[in-house]
């Protein structure tokens, strides 16, 4: 009898590799399924991203009318935490634990404290919105409880997203960390596609009500994936248990120093700085931007983050092809900022007469050059650190990124209502604020590009000195041949 079930696992085994970027990472003993079911708690930080940057920013603008700068602050509020980032990586690289773990306690740490913000966080819509009962409660009250549930979900992410990558590592070789941090971002994207969907779907007919069962369910969900996430991913092991008791702890300032030794290390944290910058500045912008200026309805800007976040998995699929080839990661930045550049370009135009076409296509753009720029920085980032640090040098990349992000939304919010302020009495437009913050982007995407060009000399600089090394070695204990 034809075996079916085995037949159709086979062809599924075939075509992931193929389709799937970094499916190629699992093997006999890490098999894609256990990857695929790790790469959960990315799926969660995708929903809660899209419910911050794209649903919320956009409800609390135009629907709650909350001043932009305003919600700009409660969205950079978690930047007060990405810098910690850094530490936290560090810290579950050394943690001591009686059962050997050092991933899973922060990773469900961060889980509680996501939950614990989106707890918060439909009370405080509904104080804002002045829905039902809370048309009497202080305006304060409920933006300073927003603010609160902003800092505890940015703060949750944060965390599990860093050590969950941090995990992802330990389970591959050495050669294969950063394909297996690849897949996880993959489905990173894959979580915002999803969840922009299911959100514009569930909001069609928006109303407070709906907007707060949402976010309500999507606490339920985070704790949910998660736990199914973490289940025996790491292994209980007393013996290392005993071995990170007995073995002296590294300081972060130690482990620190290491990690920026090696040349390019630096500049290569500038480049991430300014790109990212100058592809977050939108995040905050792009929604409010289609419902303002281009008459574009909720359902149809949280949509919006759908497209954006498939072009970024484009990028991301182009750039494992190329890296998987041996492309030089650094040069594929220069590309992402580059295609970002002409994207910003087409948002610009769409306000002068392109049309909503012309955004979406400018959307798609940037995403596929953050897709390329995000991969590739962070292959690099990867690829400079010591092997006993690949939760110091991925906490350092999503500190730097995650701290550009959140300076760059602040300062979008705050020049756009700036200049809103000004429209009246300068004659300005209603597309102007906007149109002047994707402009900035273009700029540092421009200074990311010119930043990055020394770092190739020296990468080859540092090859160059390795093997020089290695041969006055090789020359100074010669190998007998028998």
């Amino acid at each position: 009898m034809f075996d079916y079930r085995n037949f159709a696992l086979r062809k599924l085994a075939g075509i992931a590799p193929r389709y799937l970027p970094f499916a190629d990472v699992a093997t006999d003993d890490v098999p894609l399924s256990r990857l695929l079911r790790l790469s959960l708690f990315q799926v969660t930080v995708g929903m809660a991203l899209v419910l911050l940057v794209g649903t919320l920013n956009r409800v609390m603008i135009v629907e709650l009318s909350v001043p932009a700068t305003l919600v700009a602050g409660m969205l950079a509020l978690p930047l007060l935490f990405a810098p910690l980032r850094t530490l936290i990586g560090h810290r579950s690289d050394v943690h001591v634990s009686a059962l050997g773990l050092r991933r899973v306690p922060y990773i469900w740490k961060g889980t509680l404290y996501q939950f614990g913000g989106f707890a918060i966080m439909p009370f405080a819509l509904l104080v804002l919105s002045g829905y039902g009962d809370a048309v009497d409660a202080p305006r304060w009250l409920g933006l300073s409880s927003a603010a609160i549930a902003f800092l505890l979900v940015g703060a949750g992410l944060h965390m599990v997203q860093t050590v969950g990558l941090a995990l992802a590592t330990d389970l591959v070789e050495e050669q294969d960390q950063p394909k297996v941090v690849g897949l996880m971002y993959v489905m990173l994207l894959v979580g915002m596609v999803v969840s922009a969907l299911v959100f514009g779907a569930l909001l069609e007919n928006y109303t407070p009500g709906k907007l707060v069962q949402v976010i309500q369910g999507s606490a339920v969900v985070t704790v949910a994936l998660n736990l199914f996430a973490m289940w025996k991913q790491e292994a209980r092991d007393r013996n290392r248990a005993e071995t990170m008791r007995v073995t002296p702890v590294v300081t972060f300032s130690t482990a620190w120093k290491t990690f920026v030794a090696n040349p390019g290390t630096h500049r290569l944290l500038v480049v991430i700085g300014l790109g990212t910058f100058g592809f977050g500045m939108a995040d905050v912008l792009l929604e409010p931007y289609g419902g303002q200026v281009l008459g574009m309805s909720v359902a149809d800007t949280t949509k919006l983050t759908a497209l954006l976040a498939t072009g970024t998995l484009f990028g991301f699929g182009i750039a494992s092809r190329v890296l998987g080839a041996g492309g030089n990661p650094v040069a594929l930045g220069r590309i992402g900022a580059a295609i970002g550049m002409p994207g910003f370009a087409a948002i610009i135009a769409s306000s002068l007469g392109g049309g909503t076409l012309l955004f979406l296509a400018g959307t798609m753009a940037t995403g596929v050059g953050a897709g390329l720029f995000g991969h590739a920085t962070l292959t690099a980032t990867i690829r400079n650190a010591p092997p006993n640090q690949i939760g110091l040098a991925l906490g350092a990349w999503g500190a730097v990124q995650a701290t550009c992000a959140g300076i760059g939304v602040a300062l979008a919010g705050i020049v756009r209502d700036v200049l809103v302020g000004l429209e009246v009495s300068a004659g300005l437009q209603p597309a102007t604020p906007y149109t002047l913050v994707f402009t900035i982007e273009v700029v540092f995407l421009g200074l990311a590009i010119l930043a990055a060009a020394p770092i190739g000399y020296l990468a080859t600089k540092r090859r160059q000195s390795d093997s020089k090394r290695t041969t006055a070695d090789s020359q100074q204990n010669p190998v007998e041949v028998i």
